[in-house]
């Protein structure tokens, strides 16, 4: 008699494991993403030749697609090295407060990486007036306004975005 499984679970939340299989990897806000865009895409796409039925099978197929591609780019990045990078460096910038820590300005760093994997091709000028509003359900531990974060969240940006 077969008994079910538990979902493998890795130890290392770095590795950012798949919750059914275990495998690393897995990076569901890409994933989400991308087949979220993927799904608008392909639906719009197939529904101005098909219409809407074709509008759903357009949207299914841009959903899977998308998700993988989503995936990739979420993948790409390693939110805890960034977070070892900007811990590390955080003090050198020059928007960086006398006396802040890392408390302050590390939630601003996670923001800019979080929203540089769900913006692909965008840049933070385009997308700055949506993320200054996500901000304020975003912060932390971080004490610092929107005014004061968005350098933060640029800098990680533009890191991920335009690598040295």
């Amino acid at each position: 008699m077969n008994t079910p499984q538990e979902p493998r679970i890795a130890a290392n939340s770095a590795t950012h494991p798949d919750p059914i299989t275990g495998a690393p990897g897995a990076h569901p806000l890409g994933t989400g993403v991308g087949a979220t865009l993927g799904a608008v895409a392909a639906g719009a796409a197939v529904g101005t030749v098909a219409g809407p039925v074709g509008t759903l099978v357009g949207a299914a197929t841009g959903a899977v697609v998308g998700g993988l591609a989503g995936k990739g780019v979420a993948e790409a990045i390693d939110p805890t090295k960034e977070d070892a990078y900007w811990r590390e460096n955080f003090r050198s910038r020059h928007y960086v407060n006398q006396g802040a820590t890392y408390d302050d300005y590390g939630p601003a760093y996670g923001f800019g990486v979080e929203s540089a994997s769900r913006h692909p091709g965008r840049s933070f000028d385009d997308a700055e007036l949506e993320l200054s509003r996500q901000w304020t359900t975003r912060t932390g531990t971080s004490t610092l306004g929107w005014n004061q974060a968005k350098d933060a969240a640029r800098d990680a940006w533009d890191r991920l975005n335009h690598p040295h």
